[in-house]
């Protein structure tokens, strides 16, 4: 029997717009995603590589094989192919379409320089989210307008660039009350979002563990909750008492529930649930936590602005193969390594979620269990993007979020990263104003051993001096001691046992009493 090549319907032709979307896309030569909005006064965007940085992704050989980064890049979304599906068979091949938007912020007080950072800023998060950036305006003016944010021209100047871009979403860069939203939606004729939304979404995607994805989730519907709003029969769908019964009378027939209603109760009855699964995920981690204390290990952890090269510096440190990826909060759920310093001490460095200016408040609530591990540890290392346009304003906001989870009192060893990149001027700087710092580098490994030599200085080291006689029979304190629980200044193998010099926490010291040797 004669066999005929049927046309696959997985091997459709793309159109020419397609194609050329692709092509543009790979040669990174769309104009239209760096395009600026200079020509009205608003600072420019020049794309995902100003905004999250100049070094790419970076990867160095102690960041491991990142099969969690190849993960994540299979989920992102391509510019120019449809969502649409021709055929059953290309669902395992279907791309999402990025949504195009359109920034848009106000310039209320310090330089156009903040503003035009801020903006950025702003690029970066969407193209995190997986955006694309078209445009963006920026309005000089006192204070936001109350009704729609923007004042009554800018949003009608904001509607023609949507038009005119073809943009499906507008972003503004600030959170924005229900009323402006709605307000704003009304004139521009597309969804619009606020910065706090945007990051939650950051949030969402980039969630792995099951306590992250609860906290996400509460913060997601403690934002969600005064802004629900219903639409005309909707708000009153449900009947409710005696509705239908006899004898009801006039006065006993009404609306019941609304629909609005019920869904804010659904979702006060969720985050209750949400905040009762998390407070029952706190025992474990706080058992590790009192653990370490118990046994005297001290705790390093690591903060700072989001992409300023935080799970790379964890990487170069201890090998954890944390994911590294050039993109705003790439890393959610902390990462705990152990370590220990040249001469044996031991302690525990862990890697926490990235801060940003204006967290959310209800980031700042659902993640306060995880921000726990920087409120408990004895030396903080305060990570700063030194290649950034602004690393003193990263580090002021870094420190109003410590401050928030009573952190503020920790020392601190400010850690001017990606100093291969950066700006020699701009590091002096910082170095002149912050008299606790390294320069590094965790891509090329520049200033790290320098770092682990201020590390080793700073942590809580053993301190309670003892000369032991450890009887043969009892090599289990003699393991303990060559553990990372204290300092061993001298040992000698006698007939009566093992007579050791060392530095103890006060813990040890008091098990290790029995065999002092006095004299």
């Amino acid at each position: 029997m004669t066999t005929h090549n049927e046309p696959n319907p997985r091997d459709h032709d793309l159109n020419e717009d397609e194609i050329q979307s692709v092509i543009d896309r790979i040669l990174a030569t769309d104009d239209a995603a760096g395009h600026a909005a200079s020509h009205r006064g608003g600072p420019s965007l020049d794309g995902k590589a100003l905004a999250l940085g100049a070094d790419g992704n970076g990867h160095s050989a102690s960041d491991g094989e990142q099969r969690d980064l190849a993960e994540r890049n299979a989920l992102r979304r391509v510019a120019g192919l449809s969502t649409e599906l021709e055929d059953v068979t290309e669902v395992e091949y279907r791309q999402l379409r990025l949504e195009r938007v359109v920034l848009a912020g106000i310039w209320t007080d310090g330089t156009a320089q903040d503003a035009e950072n801020s903006l950025r800023e702003l690029a970066a998060l969407a193209e995190t989210a997986g955006s694309e950036v078209l445009d963006g305006l920026v309005q000089r003016r006192m204070k936001p307008d109350p009704g729609t944010y923007l004042g009554s021209g800018k949003a009608q100047e904001l509607r023609d660039i949507v038009a005119s871009t073809g943009a499906d979403t507008v972003v503004i860069d600030s959170e924005l009350a229900p009323s402006q939203r709605r307000a704003l939606e009304d004139i521009v004729r597309v969804k619009v979002i606020d910065r706090t939304a945007l990051i939650l979404d950051i949030f969402a995607q980039h969630a792995q563990s099951r306590e992250g994805k609860a906290q996400v989730e509460l913060a997601q519907l403690e934002y969600l909750l005064p802004r629900l709003r219903g639409w005309g029969e909707s708000m009153s769908r449900q009947a409710g008492g005696r509705v239908g019964t006899a004898g009801g009378g006039i006065g006993s027939r009404g609306p019941g529930e609304t629909k609005i209603e019920l869904d804010r109760r659904r979702i006060r009855d969720r985050m209750a649930k949400l905040r009762r699964e998390i407070k029952g995920m706190k025992p474990a981690r706080e058992a590790k936590r009192s653990n370490r204390k118990r046994n005297a290990v001290p705790a390093v952890a690591i903060a700072g602005y989001t992409n300023a090269g935080k799970s790379s510096l964890l990487n170069r440190l201890t090998d954890a193969g944390a994911l590294v990826e050039n993109a705003l909060f790439a890393t959610l759920d902390p990462t705990v390594r152990r370590t220990e310093t040249e001469d044996g001490v031991g302690y525990t460095i862990a890697d926490t979620v990235g801060f940003v200016r204006s967290l959310p408040t209800q980031l700042v609530e659902a993640f306060r269990s995880t921000l726990e591990e920087i409120a408990d540890a004895d030396l903080i290392l305060h990570v700063v993007d030194a290649s950034h346009p602004d690393p003193e304003g990263q580090i002021h906001a870094v420190r109003q979020v410590l401050t928030e989870v009573d952190a503020q009192n920790i020392p601190e060893i400010i850690v001017l990263n990606k100093a291969d990149i950066a700006d020699p001027f701009v590091v002096e700087r910082i170095r002149q104003r912050e008299s606790n710092h390294v320069v590094v580098s965790a891509r090329t490994g520049g200033g790290i051993p320098e770092l682990l030599e201020r590390i080793s200085s700073s942590i809580p080291r053993p301190d309670v001096g003892m000369e032991l006689l450890i009887p043969y029979g009892r090599g289990d304190l003699v393991n303990r001691l060559h553990g990372t629980d204290a300092e061993i200044l001298s040992t000698e193998h006698t007939a009566e046992g093992t007579r050791m010099s060392v530095k103890v926490r006060g813990v040890l010291a008091a098990e290790l009493e029995p065999f002092v040797v006095h004299g």
